[in-house]
């Protein structure tokens, strides 16, 4: 459960680039926005889940125009057996450190 005694948050979303125009750099995957309330808003925070059944530690953040980004690190792509451009399925269990 999350903090607050919310369930774990599930959804398939596509992962991009932080910046698409250049086509490198941060990968991250938009939280939709029916759970953003449920992560503790548009701010950034430390969440544990899995990508495609994978474990993570990551943050979310605020990505501008009301949206909340999740981190895709190079680890977790290798682990979820992703690549930017791709959709996975993401699993929030936790928010904030523990």
């Amino acid at each position: 459960m999350l903090t607050g005694g919310v369930d774990a948050i599930r959804f398939t979303g596509r992962i991009r680039w932080w910046n698409e125009e250049k086509g490198a750099g941060l990968a991250v995957a938009d939280v939709p926005a029916e759970h953003i309330q449920g992560l503790g808003g548009l701010r950034q925070q430390h969440v544990e889940g899995s990508i495609n059944g994978a474990d993570f530690a990551s943050n979310v953040m605020p990505a501008g125009g009301g949206r909340l980004a999740l981190s895709v690190s190079k680890a977790m792509l290798g682990a979820g057996r992703a690549v930017v451009g791709d959709e996975a399925d993401f699993e929030i269990r936790s928010v904030g450190r523990r």
